[in-house]
């Protein structure tokens, strides 16, 4: 798989049927290893080891309702009260940011309320701060660090 531009974690890998799977530490259980797959992992590992989120705030892949319409995200970090603290859009290193991208994580949070957002493809990353009272965002450096 191709090299991201997070620092290298360690994951664990094993071959069945001629694929490759990657074990998920969220999910727990090995999964198909795609290139949107190998940046999601690389999140959950970046979420974990360098901004402190504790596994059980963490989760991933999972179904929403938009307009009546079943989508699925990547990966939500929780408040501590439930609450969405983090909404992420992973993409494979082969596909550009583009605004059809923000749009998709912007229409997902108008379900979620995220305070901040991010979207990535593993080798550019984006994040921003929402602002619901003035309906608007702020683009930022990175994303907060965890605070007890």
């Amino acid at each position: 798989m191709q090299k991201l531009n997070f620092i290298p974690y360690n994951f664990r890998f094993k071959n069945s049927e001629n694929k490759i799977y990657i074990f998920d530490i969220i999910r727990k259980k090995f999964v198909v290893l795609q290139p949107e797959e190998w940046v999601r992992q690389h999140v959950v590992h970046h979420l974990i080891h360098q901004k402190k989120y504790p596994k059980s705030l963490i989760n991933v892949e999972k179904q929403l309702l938009v307009n009546n319409l079943k989508k699925r995200y990547d990966v939500v970090v929780f408040k501590s009260d439930g609450s969405i603290a983090i909404l992420i859009e992973c993409k494979a290193p082969e596909i550009e940011i583009s605004q059809t991208t923000f749009d998709q994580i912007a229409t997902y949070n108008m379900q979620l309320d995220a305070s901040f957002l991010m979207v990535t493809n593993g080798l550019h990353h984006f994040y921003c701060k929402i602002n619901s009272a003035d309906n608007n965002y702020v683009f930022l450096h990175d994303i907060p660090d965890f605070n007890r």
